[in-house]
């Protein structure tokens, strides 16, 4: 073999060790997990400031099955893509529903809970459908899926569509008079509207069954791979049902 033949050899050689030794840290170094914590009751701030909720006692279920390292970042949604994007954090947990313009983008895990969407009004609303909403200000989280719901249904500019940064922003303003109502998903608009006096659900047939999932960076399918078989092994060992009723207060039925 020739001395430049060598040399290549010993180089890929070298590569190849480099790059085993990263993954290797890659998989034991702690990973941070966005959530944005106004999303009761998938993640939010309890009286000690501690994020509690659903999706928080999912992915440490799933670390834990997994032996996975995490560490749980308060994320405002405004900037929870653009973090993954750039590495700040590992990934997101955050009521992320998924769908075809986010999968351009990004890669998810598999389903971890069905949801629609749902509008809040005040208790005397005759609002019985999204169509009963034309010509009526709305309030949505910004970029969210209510946001391409209500885009889609009255038209991206209009200007009775207002845009908030959180869920219990939209609550507070549909509340207080602000806007005649608000669009979100059902798990997270149920339970603000639960402890809202004057407010009340209503569901349309139309809106589509949606699925929440774990978002990761496009490409990188070792921690999607480990995120489906840490989800799996936590549906199969009962573990999802039992914090699925301790977030809902009903038993799951699955999908």
């Amino acid at each position: 073999m020739s001395i430049l033949r060598r040399t290549f050899a010993l180089s890929l050689g070298l590569i190849s060790i480099a790059t085993l030794s990263g993954t290797a840290m890659a998989q034991n170094r702690e990973l941070v997990v966005a959530s944005s914590a106004t999303y009761a009751p998938f993640a939010f701030e309890n009286k000690d400031k501690q994020i509690v909720g659903f999706d928080v006692d999912i992915i440490n279920a799933i670390a834990k099955q997994q032996n996975i390292k995490i560490k749980l970042v308060n994320t405002p949604w405004s900037g929870i893509f653009a973090a993954l994007n750039n590495g700040d954090v590992d990934l997101v947990i955050s009521g992320v529903t998924i769908n075809d313009k986010r999968r351009q983008s990004f890669d998810f895990s598999a389903p971890y809970f069905a949801a629609h969407q749902l509008i809040a009004v005040p208790k005397d609303s005759t609002v019985t459908s999204l169509k009963d909403l034309a010509g009526k200000k709305i309030a949505v989280v910004n970029a969210s899926t209510a946001d391409d719901v209500a885009s889609r249904e009255f038209g991206k500019t209009n200007p009775n569509i207002r845009r908030f940064e959180s869920t219990p922003l939209i609550i507070s303003e549909v509340a207080g008079g602000g806007v005649d109502a608000a669009i979100g998903d059902n798990g997270v608009i149920a339970y603000r509207v639960s402890q809202t006096a004057n407010l009340k659900a209503v569901t349309d047939a139309s809106f589509p069954e949606e699925s929440f999932g774990i978002v990761v960076k496009k490409g990188d399918k070792a921690l999607q791979d480990k995120l489906n078989a840490g989800l799996a092994a936590v549906r199969a060992d009962g573990s999802y049902a039992q914090i699925y009723k301790k977030w809902f207060a009903q038993d799951y039925k699955g999908r």
